[in-house]
């Protein structure tokens, strides 16, 4: 199991974070399956194996992770929807999607993967990883974004929650916490119709995050160095939680 080349689940890994991590797992030396309910950019990608895949279908979801082989290490669910809007006036059909693949998706595809992360895995044997992609609207929410902030606090607890519970099965479970990133769910948002919400804009560092920013992270709890860290949500921000700028 060592010797073998490691395999990770990208969910969400046709756009922004998801197609920068399959880039640079591939690139290190890992087999890639990236999970999309669209797959043209992933069709160009060399190395990643494209699977169409709805994160909030628990048949596709079952149907995806059946063509990942009987083995994994990992699982990244980058998978994600921003619907803006003030909550009282929110169709529920918008709130409804958020909450599917922000929430509900990630569960799914864990709950899935865990057969596969868990075979033969033993205390001498590297620990199997999930990482969430969460928000750091999830403890700094914006009106406008309500529900979004919400399915993404909602995800840090399932990740808090799973930490523990898969930890005797040696799995760590963590989450990275972006603030704005420069990715086509975010531009759609800023080319759309004036609403409530607005992006976060530039950090205290001076400017927005890039995916490969938050990627980096995402391979940091990806390796032995954070062997030691599980239930965690870590905020890839640049400062931006940390305090308001005088």
């Amino acid at each position: 199991m060592a010797d073998a080349a490691p395999t990770a689940v990208i969910t969400g890994a046709n756009s922004g974070i998801g197609l920068e991590c399959g880039r640079q797992l591939v690139e290190a030396g890992w087999t890639v399956h990236g999970l999309d309910v669209r797959t043209d950019e992933l069709a160009a990608q060399r190395g990643v194996h494209p699977v169409e895949c709805d994160v909030t279908s628990e048949d596709s979801v079952a149907d995806a992770f059946s063509l990942v082989g009987d083995r994994l290490d990992a699982l990244v669910c980058s998978a994600g929807v921003l619907r803006t809007g003030a909550l009282m006036e929110m169709p529920t059909a918008d709130f409804d999607t958020v909450f599917q693949v922000n929430t509900r998706g990630p569960w799914l595809c864990a709950r899935a993967a865990l057969p596969l992360l868990t075979r033969d895995r033993t205390e001498s044997t590297p620990p199997g990883r999930i990482v969430m992609v969460g928000s750091i609207s999830a403890v700094r929410p914006k009106a406008g974004g309500g529900a979004y902030s919400a399915s993404k606090a909602s995800l840090a607890q399932l990740v808090r929650v799973m930490g523990v519970e898969l930890a005797p099965r040696h799995l760590r479970v963590n989450a990275v916490a972006p603030a704005t990133v420069d990715t086509p769910m975010i531009r759609r948002v800023q080319r759309g119709e004036p609403s409530a919400y607005r992006p976060s804009g530039p950090s205290p560092l001076g400017r927005v995050s890039t995916p490969a920013d938050i990627v980096a992270v995402i391979r940091f709890l990806l390796s032995p160095a954070s062997d030691y860290i599980t239930g965690a949500t870590l905020p890839v921000d640049g400062g931006t939680s940390a305090a308001i700028p005088g």
